[in-house]
């Protein structure tokens, strides 16, 4: 292998995006007070929430402290995470009063936001809205133990690959989600810097599938001659980044192929210029995603761990750019990999998201009145790179969108996507290093036993929970708008997994024949 040079640190771009967790959820405790010369965590910082005086149990306590997780599905059921709930945890704030312990779907304007849009967010609605998004899911008001899982957060030795990855290379203690909001809006702003509009995952169902005319960092390097895959993992089906990119990308099936095949290319030296890989986000989900099923609360009813089984997911990516030792393609000192997440997921953190351009510079009102103003709650991101010095903390704010700010400077792809990922700031800096560090000399990482997934557990007969819900009845407007002949289902139906499953894989799997046959 020629000796390595920085200029081409960056050749090969690798993202894992995991879902729904903070920064304080799974970083804040990354570093002890004092150990790094600064870290924006949550050790002996003494922070909390208040109960609100509707609370059923335990409003006497006053708050809840921030504490550590007791075990690797919290919390469970899974908070709310739509741009009302979200509202609520930055502000405190419930407004309508009528919007208080009912489905997302039925709250009213102005959706918990606050009257003046310049107001810096407090971080104190995290309880408040747990207890609301609780209620209207079971029925019921949680007990005090079951409404204070919202303020733990995870130990460098509960997840020790992530941990391990953030102390051996360059952690961001300031990235922020682009966002206040949920699943698609997110991830179609981290590929495309815009989500059109949109600001929750299915009102209406064909929002991101059919309407969704965003141009894509996928789009940009295809113009260049450059390569791009989205590899998904097991039992995947049908891919996120390409139902919320329907109309940009259809037409490109072999784009998407199986994380077997990311291994594959990385072994080979064959990795695209871009690759973006999504966890498992449906049935045994390795997302890290908080649990799904509010059917079953207090119960592991997501088994695996979808932490654990994310944490192996990243290990095995890890290990696969590491052990890459090409001599003309892709390999350790020629790829960047970004762990990263697209939203926070209703998980606690107590850093106030700053303001932040709109990606339409006129400012055009979007769904809900939102005129994507502010940017959503902070989020892990990690830079593994050979030039990255360990023990690196980058407090400078970053966000989401910075990752196609790096491609789009890297290799030249033209205009800034939008408004938003103008002032991204580039990821480059970072990988400053005038001699890289040789991958022996990179950490070791050991993913704990993840075991072994559960079907009756979470039998296939249960409700869809919300996230694949919004991937089925998006993918049911996008067969419509095709002509395709799909079942008639309305979103308001109770549809099961089995159900969903079985018409995924018969109307829409010829659409991404590389995920299909496992």
């Amino acid at each position: 292998m020629a000796h390595p040079s920085r200029d081409n640190a960056m050749d090969h771009v690798v993202v894992v995006m995991f879902e729904n967790r903070s920064f304080d959820n799974l970083l804040g405790r990354l570093y002890q007070p004092g150990e790094v010369e600064s870290f924006e965590g949550v050790i002996g910082r003494g922070f909390s929430n208040p109960i609100p005086g509707w609370a059923e149990h335990g409003a006497d306590r006053g708050v809840v402290p921030y504490g550590v997780a007791t075990n690797m599905d919290t919390p469970n059921p899974d908070p709310g995470e739509e741009y009302q709930h979200v509202n609520t945890q930055l502000f405190g704030l419930i407004d309508p009063p009528g919007n208080r312990c009912i489905p997302p779907e039925q709250t009213a304007a102005p959706y918990n936001a606050p009257g003046d849009p310049r107001r810096t967010p407090t971080m104190d609605g995290f309880v408040t809205d747990y207890i609301s998004a609780f209620t209207a899911e079971i029925g019921r008001q949680p007990t005090y133990d079951e409404y204070a899982q919202i303020m733990t957060g995870y130990t460098p030795e509960q997840m020790p690959v992530t941990s391990a990855l953030a102390r051996g290379f360059a952690t961001f203690d300031h990235w922020f989600c682009e966002v206040p909001s949920q699943t698609f809006t997110n991830r179609s702003f981290f590929n495309a810097g815009s989500a059109s509009g949109f600001v929750t995952n299915m009102i209406p169902t064909d929002a991101f599938p059919v309407h969704n005319t965003a141009e894509t960092i996928f789009e940009r390097l295809e113009a260049q001659g450059l390569s791009w895959r989205v590899y998904c993992d097991h039992d995947s089906i049908v891919p996120f980044t390409g139902v919320i990119h329907a109309s940009r990308l259809l037409g490109r099936a072999s784009n998407f192929v199986t994380t077997e095949q990311f291994l594959e290319d990385a072994a080979k030296g064959e990795l695209p210029t871009y690759s973006f890989i999504e966890p498992n986000m449906l049935h045994g989900h390795n997302d890290m995603h908080p649990a799904c099923n509010a059917v079953l609360p207090g119960m592991a009813a997501d088994p695996p761990s979808s932490l654990l089984g994310g944490e192996a997911l990243l290990a095995k990516v890890y290990n696969a750019v590491r052990s890459s030792s090409s001599a003309s393609g892709s390999n350790a000192f020629n790829t960047l990999l970004m762990v990263n997440f697209d939203e926070h997921g209703g998980c606690f953190d107590h850093v106030p998201p700053p303001p932040a351009p709109p990606a339409d510079p006129a400012g055009t009102p979007g769904e809900k009145g939102f005129t994507f103003d502010r940017s959503g709650v902070r989020v892990p991101a990690i830079a593994i790179s050979a030039w990255a010095p360990e023990r690196t903390v980058v407090s400078s704010e970053y966000r989401n969108t910075s990752v196609i700010r790096t491609l789009r400077e890297r290799w030249s792809l033209g205009a800034p996507f939008s408004g938003r990922e103008a002032i991204a700031r580039d990821i480059t800096p970072v990988l400053s290093l005038e001699d890289p560090r040789p991958p022996e000399e990179w950490p070791d990482v050991s993913p704990r036993p993840v075991p072994e997934f559960d079907v009756a557990v979470v039998p296939l007969d249960t409700p869809l929970s919300p996230l694949p819900r919004g991937l089925f009845f998006g993918l049911l407007a996008l067969g419509k708008e095709l002509g395709q002949p799909v079942p008639d289902i309305k979103p308001e139906d109770d549809i099961k997994g089995a159900e969903a499953i079985s018409i995924l894989r018969d109307e829409f799997g010829h659409m991404f024949p590389g995920l299909q046959g496992r």
